[in-house]
């Protein structure tokens, strides 16, 4: 939806318009040089002439309305008229500039600009001001220079007018009280001199400068011979601003069309189909629009939804809707009453990125509409006429960022495009989407890092929970989504909007128009003016693979980011980088599988408090130096490793990192100056790299050329991984990295951010220093005549603003400068000049550096697509290397942080000798502790360390009873984190650590529904038991904790008793099942795989006190003490007694029932209990399938079930039936 557009009784208005009569004094027609016509001398308006007045009208009181003469002995008045136009030129510079708009610009706060008419026939000089109206209607010419009109009664004189230091005057007798007024105000430097340039956004710079502590000085006018009327009875008359109260009503009338919105299909906002990003512009409207308008409505009216930042000068400026909202949201000032015809508000250049990012923090979408050339290269172009272009150069969003100083994580923000077909979309086509002929969904996902360009898809059939779609948006975390209107079903739009990142922004575009199919994605490639591959052929691996294989929907998800990266301006820039791979959510083959359901239960990434990462494994271990780093230990966190050879290799470097200090120091002394070299590749290959940060990127390859020397040079054997990835970084880096040494001066580049090659390689460019450098000495060549001319040593030349070379002279010499100089601004000591051979020397030179400009530009364009030549043989491989090699090192610096004890984990990998098959899988860890607990210490201490058994002579899976917060979800969660920093390569906070690798981790943990996905407690429950019945090998560990809490005591129970009989019997995982059924163990009384075990606590009976001693022990609960913990809570003795005799009652009941039933049956003798589970089995084996895994035999939905297994499966259905 658009951004709500504030209420008009935001605007602040001035009405008594003294911040309007205090704006700076526009000289541009006097005093340009960028004027291509040689200037004519000024005119000096005599004594005898009449006052000059803007022809604006103003509302003013009876004593205010009476037209001014010039009369003996009166101080002149002098008003000039500003035109407004849009100019596009530089604003006033300032010293010191406040990154946000000044909220509350009082006329204290913005100095005065006075106005002096000096007289050059006399040798003193007489000061008269005063304040002018600004005008801030637009003229048609919205992109001329303004002019100052001046009577023609007065052609005839020579004026000389100067932007004058507002805390100083020119030559005067000072009162007492102003000569200690100006001791405050002594000490001037260049900011003092207001440069007025053609720009005509003075009401910016009123809110772009900070205000000043002190007050500013109040200065009297000097009386040319007796005292004029009454200042202030001038400034009220001219106070008021010149469009007045009319101002919103004519606005409102003149955009009418904005009050009832409707977009460019003319469908109101109430409409279903009303599309937000657009905007009907009548007309009528188009036809009243300036120049300036037309180029403002006509981007705008397509990015309706945006915060369009619009390029004027040095400035950047909101209009109408969007100056309201940032009234509204951040209190900018309006600046005066609308100019070009519109509500305006707007910063410095240089705070763009700061509140582009502002803005965008709070949803919106930020459009940058920046100008294609200076109003001097338009000059040089075409002359004065028209103005400048301006074209969209892109649009920011949350999940689209690419500018270094907007981007404040170092980890990847992803925007994501999906797409949902049904099962059977493949029906009638070769293709098959996996293995699974049938599944019941098809999703296609494509998603894109902008800030490295790096494109990933994927196309996988799914199950009717979407539980691979889970797994993928949990790991992916997108911050924007686009999708196709109607397309998502609600579970799939459930799972994306409770899986995206913190608010997410999501985009619903238009089927195949925006949404591209299949066939559109290719001729959008394809097509003649496509600036991606030159062909197919060229195409990235994956997207020919997509393409051949008909992959359509994954290509069609493809097509729908081609499509919002063509409307972000960001395509060409991005995708013909190439980088694009396909994405692995699983990794099977070589990775211990994290599912989305298990990353959140475990809280690997985010905590289940307020979704940040304080408390998460990943904070544990984003120990990475560099950025690349940390972003690649995110990967290795949702990918941890499975084959034992590849732990050991992590391991074997962790333990030389450990060993070898100067090692260890002396890459992580190179690594500490590494920039973002993977962000800033791909700015480089988009030619918008800053200079500075193309030096930086060249010397970050250095830095790392000159490592592999060190290394080389040392006699430090290298091991495991570390060894691996130093060997992966490509030799054609020694042969890049020299071309780039000596390529231009690297000291320049660095320190002065330009780009300055030696002499001989670029011939136009030496050319064009070499003019420039003419220019300047010619300039100086003069100046040194000058000051013998006027008998000063200390005249200089200064630059303000556009005004370059400017004369500076002394007060004191001013009597000497010849009459046809115009004087371009003054303060108390000096005063600045120029003459006619100076200024025209100076237009050429502005033209000889607009021109060199364009060169370097050019030189820089030229120098990155060079060094982006080697983007996929040299610098990516270096970049990939580096990141592992700075995961080890955080592995390292994790292992480190445990504390004592801590110690390497040892895998064993057992395989049956006669079959060739993996046993099953066994853990133990003596003395384990929670590794997020107690971070920093030396000694773990206030943990109840704890050891875990499971396997290989032990039984595999635990059944954990005992009291209400007695610490099981803290044993469980504890087992799981243990097993993925094993096989993360790190070391494990225990005495000794021996495991098999595991290859899946399936938690089902507490009692929670699932509200955003529209899921039950019970149906949360189920969902997530019916993958781990799935899913689990006998290589996995389950962690099941609460299982039939959601339903009812009998239904629960049951439910609980097949799982974990399944579970033990035949699918034969590792893990823990905890409960609160106490007659559950009775069931799994003489099963060989299910261990009773409990949490340690002591009881107080009389105060219904529990002690928690936190420790894990062998045998039953004897109940959940749910009585005592209630007690502990503060409930009231009363509540709890009554329910202790009904709990009382009930079990008594649930006894003399049992006794009943089984007197009534007439069976004599001792009864015998056969577990359900067990009957099952013994009914499968003689009327069923047999052991099998079919739909009838005894291990019914079981992954793998291969001989050993089997085996397995008879020895303990046999050993319940002994036990029996």
């Amino acid at each position: 939806m658009a951004p709500v557009t504030p209420r008009t009784s935001k605007v602040q208005q001035s009405n008594n318009g003294t911040s309007s009569t205090n704006k700076k004094m526009k000289q541009s027609s006097l005093l340009s040089f960028f004027s291509k016509s040689s200037s004519t001398p000024t005119k000096k308006i005599g004594a005898a002439g009449k006052s000059l007045f803007s022809t604006q009208k103003t509302t003013t009181d009876n004593s205010s309305n009476e037209s001014f003469e010039k009369k003996p002995n009166q101080t002149i008045e002098i008003d000039l008229a500003d035109s407004n136009d849009d100019t596009d030129s530089e604003k006033v510079s300032t010293d010191k500039v406040d990154p946000s708009p000044n909220k509350s610009t009082s006329v204290d706060q913005v100095t005065s600009t006075e106005e002096t008419l000096i007289d050059n026939s006399s040798n003193t000089t007489t000061d008269r001001r005063g304040k002018r109206a600004i005008n801030y209607a637009e003229s048609d010419d919205d992109d001329e220079k303004e002019s100052i009109q001046l009577p023609s009664s007065r052609s005839n004189k020579k004026q000389r007018l100067f932007a004058e230091d507002s805390d100083d005057d020119d030559e005067y007798v000072p009162s007492k009280q102003e000569l200690k007024e100006e001791k405050m105000n002594e000490n001037l430097d260049d900011s003092n001199f207001i440069d007025d340039g053609d720009e005509e956004d003075e009401d910016l710079m009123a809110l772009s400068t900070r205000p000043k502590k002190v007050t500013p000085v109040k200065r009297k006018m000097i009386e040319a011979t007796t005292r004029s009327k009454p200042k202030s009875n001038l400034i009220n008359q001219k106070s008021k601003p010149k469009t007045g109260a009319n101002f919103a009503k004519h606005n409102e009338e003149r955009y009418y069309w904005l009050i009832d919105e409707k977009d460019a299909e003319k469908r109101p906002v109430s409409d279903p189909e009303y599309d937000p990003r657009t905007l009907y512009i009548p007309s009528s409207a188009w036809a009243k629009f300036t120049a300036f308008e037309k180029q403002y409505w006509e981007i705008k009216s397509k990015m309706w939804d945006c915060i369009v930042f619009f390029k004027k000068g040095k400035f950047f400026e909101l209009y109408e809707k969007d100056a309201l909202l940032a009234n509204s949201l951040f209190d900018w000032k309006l600046a005066g009453n609308g100019r070009a015809n519109m509500q305006l508000a707007g910063i410095p250049e240089m705070s763009f990125e700061y509140w582009a990012s502002q803005f965008i923090e709070h949803g919106y979408k930020v459009a940058k509409v920046d100008q294609k050339e200076s109003m001097l290269s338009k000059e040089m172009r075409e002359g004065s006429k028209g103005i400048v272009k301006r074209e969209l150069e892109c649009v920011l969003t949350a999940g689209t960022l690419t500018d270094g100083d907007m981007i404040h994580s170092d980890l990847a923000t992803y925007c994501l495009a999906i797409r949902e077909e049904p099962g059977d979309f493949y029906l009638h086509d070769d293709y098959s989407v996996d293995e699974k002929s049938n599944p019941d969904r098809i999703f296609g996902i494509s998603f894109i890092d902008t800030s490295t360009g790096e494109v990933q898809l994927v196309e996988f059939g799914d199950d009717n929970e979407c539980t691979k779609l889970d797994t993928i948006m949990s790991q992916v975390k997108p911050k924007e989504i686009i999708i196709e209107k109607d397309n998502l079903s609600s579970i799939a739009n459930k799972i994306v909007k409770f899986n995206a990142s913190s608010r997410p922004i999501f985009n619903e575009i238009k089927p195949e128009v925006e949404f591209y199919d299949y066939e559109k994605t290719y001729d959008v490639l394809t097509s003649d003016d496509s600036e991606y591959f030159k062909n197919v052929d060229n195409w990235p691996d994956v997207l020919q693979s997509y393409y051949k294989n008909q992959k359509k929907v994954g290509f069609s998800a493809f097509g729908a980011l081609l499509y919002y990266l063509k409307w972000l301006q960001l395509d060409k820039s991005l995708l013909s980088m190439g980088n694009m791979k396909e994405y692995d959510p699983v990794r099977s083959q070589n990775s211990l599988i994290l599912d989305g359901i298990t990353l959140q239960n475990l809280e690997i990434f985010s905590n289940s408090f307020d979704g940040t990462s304080k408390g998460t494994l990943f904070q544990l271990f984003n120990r990475s130096i560099t950025a690349m780093g940390k972003r690649m230990m995110r990967r290795w966190l949702m990918h941890p490793l499975l084959n034992e050879d590849d732990i050991n290799k992590r391991l074997d470097s962790v333990d030389l990192l450990i060993s070898n200090l100067e090692l260890k120091d002396s890459i992580e002394s190179v690594f500490s100056r590494l920039p973002d070299l993977e962000r800033l590749l791909a700015k480089i290959h988009t030619c918008t790299i800053k200079v500075k940060d193309f030096e930086r990127a060249i010397q970050g390859f250095e830095d790392i050329e000159n490592l592999l020397l060190q290394l080389k040079d040392s006699s430090i054997e290298l091991k495991g991984a570390l060894a691996i990835f130093f060997k992966q970084i490509p030799d054609s880096l020694f042969g890049n990295i020299d071309t780039w040494k000596n390529a231009f001066d690297r000291t320049k580049a660095s320190e002065e951010g330009i780009i300055l090659p030696h002499r001989g390689i670029e011939t136009d460019f030496d050319k064009s220093l070499d003019e420039i450098e003419a220019l300047e000495n010619e300039l100086y060549e003069l100046l040194s005549q000058y000051k013998k001319k006027l008998h000063c040593s200390e005249i200089c030349f200064k630059d303000s603003g556009k005004e370059i070379y400017t004369i500076e002279i002394p007060v004191k010499a001013v009597k000497h400068v010849p009459s046809d100089w115009v004087q371009m601004a003054a303060n108390k000591s000096t005063k600045r000049y120029y003459s006619d051979e100076v200024r025209i020397l100076a237009r050429s030179m502005a033209e000889a550096r607009e021109t060199h400009k364009t060169l370097e530009e050019d030189l820089r364009t030229r120098l990155c697509k060079k060094f982006d030549s080697a983007f996929m043989d040299t610098w990516t491989p270096t970049i990939h290397a580096i990141s592992n090699i700075d995961c080890l090192l955080a592995l390292t610096k994790t292992s480190e942080s445990l504390g004592f004890v801590a110690c390497r984990p040892t895998f064993v990998d057992e395989i049956d000798k006669i079959t060739g098959e993996k046993l099953n899988g066994f853990m133990r860890f003596k003395q384990l502790r929670h590794p997020c607990f107690g971070l920093g210490t030396t000694i773990a201490k206030d943990f109840i360390s704890n050891d875990i058994e499971l396997g290989n002579g032990k039984p595999q899976l635990g059944l954990l009873t005992g009291a209400n917060a007695a610490g099981k979800s803290t044993v469980l969660r504890m087992t799981c984190v243990a097993v993925i920093m094993a096989q993360m390569g790190c070391y494990v906070p225990c005495e000794s650590a021996s495991l098999s690798p595991v290859d899946r981790i399936m938690t089902r943990l507490g009692a929670n529904d699932n509200i955003m996905q529209g899921k039950s407690t019970f149906f949360v429950e189920l969902s997530e038991t019916k993958k781990i019945l799935d899913l689990a090998t006998r290589r996995s560990l389950l962690v099941v904790d609460e299982l039939g809490r959601g339903g009812s005591s009998s239904d629960g129970f049951a439910i609980a008793e097949g799982v974990l009989h399944h579970v033990a019997t035949h699918i034969q995982s590792l893990g823990f099942f905890a409960t609160h059924y106490a007659n559950l163990g009775l069931s799994f009384k003489g099963h060989p795989q299910v261990r009773p075990m409990k949490m340690t606590i002591l009881v107080d009976e009389e105060t219904r006190k529990v002690t928690f001693l936190y420790k894990l022990e062998d045998g039953q609960s004897e109940g959940s003490f749910g009585m005592h913990v209630a007690t502990m809570c503060g409930i009231s003795k009363s509540i709890v007694d009554n329910a202790q005799i009904a709990a009382e009652n009930f079990e008594h009941t649930t006894r003399i029932i049992k006794e009943r039933q089984i007197a009534t049956s007439g069976i004599q003798g001792e009864i015998v209990d056969i577990p359900l589970g067990l009957q099952s089995d013994i009914v499968r084996l003689l009327f069923g399938e047999g052991v099998k895994n079919t739909k009838l035999g005894t291990g019914e939905g079981v992954l793998i079930y291969d001989n050993n297994v089997k085996r397995n499966a008879l020895q303990n259905i046999f050993s319940i039936i002994d036990d029996l």
